[in-house]
């Protein structure tokens, strides 16, 4: 890869680990579903001006049934989820958690796009599972069983894209399913918005966790995610899944003063290195 794609990598780890800590920020004061839901809208208006043009017009009617399930399971359910589990737990265990998604691909992959996994992945997944359970421990005092539950469910739903992008929708256009589904993701949340409007205006600090998720995190890094693919291709770009947790255990300790606990250590070593088995490519596949 060149030097640049290199920085863009780089740059996109740092940007989407410093996500947790923006939600941890903003969900206690705005409240999960609104923060997800001006949050799409906000991505989704970057992207419109891009996809009015005319060669991406084209192409939604023949991408609509990909935009609708990527606006759920891409991004109004895991976005809702991680933003609920901010509640009760650490960014730095949001981030950790969401590494697992490389993990549940494997898996799902296995079982829906009949994929085989070899010894070195099958390592990697026992690494990987005996890492959540060491973070899940009720001693450790970063998180809830609830919330890391939700993390798990919306690192699911990451990994369900993956495999229904190859599976069904590998030859359509990134750039239009990303930013339609951002945009239709907001419009289906929307009417749960309206039952859950905080009770006072949002502090400052709030606004601007929002406004850097929205705009900087979803819709600048989405933007540089798609641009990414097309240089260097998918799998390349895939290897931002080992940057981003380290960036928001980082993040989390510089401007959130969150301990770097002896579990969080030993459970974020054991998914790393189950993210890295896991995929790996033996010469048998």
């Amino acid at each position: 890869m060149h030097i640049k794609d290199w920085i863009t990598l780089i740059l996109l780890a740092a940007v989407w680990g410093s996500a947790f800590m923006f939600i941890k920020i903003a969900a206690p004061d705005l409240g999960p579903v609104m923060l997800v839901t001006v949050r799409l809208y906000l991505a989704g208006l970057l992207f419109l001006p891009f996809l009015l043009q005319k060669k991406y017009i084209k192409l939604f009617k023949s991408h609509f049934n990909s935009i609708f399930i990527l606006a759920i399971m891409n991004n109004a359910l895991p976005f809702t989820m991680f933003a609920y589990a901010s509640l009760d737990a650490n960014s730095n265990m949001l981030a950790i958690l969401n590494g697992t998604t490389a993990l549940m691909t494997t898996v799902l992959a296995y079982f829906w796009l009949k994929n085989r996994v070899s010894f070195l992945q099958a390592t990697g997944l026992l690494l990987g599972f005996l890492g959540i359970l060491v973070l899940m421990n009720p001693a450790n005092a970063s998180t809830t069983f609830v919330s890391s539950i939700a993390c798990l469910v919306g690192a699911f739903c990451y990994s369900f894209c993956g495999c229904y992008i190859q599976r069904y929708a590998s030859n359509l256009n990134a750039f239009v399913m990303i930013g339609w589904s951002m945009f239709f993701g907001a419009l289906l949340i929307t009417p749960f918005a309206f039952f859950n409007i905080p009770s006072s205006f949002p502090k400052t600090e709030t606004i601007l966790s929002l406004l850097w998720l929205g705009i900087i995190s979803t819709g600048v890094a989405y933007l540089g995610y798609v641009r990414l693919i097309e240089r260097i291709g998918a799998v390349r770009t895939s290897t931002v899944t080992y940057l981003i947790p380290a960036f928001g255990i980082l993040w989390g300790s510089i401007f959130l003063d969150e301990q770097i606990t002896l579990i969080i250590s030993i459970g974020f070593i054991l998914i790393l290195l189950g993210i890295y088995f896991s995929n790996s490519s033996a010469k048998e596949n």
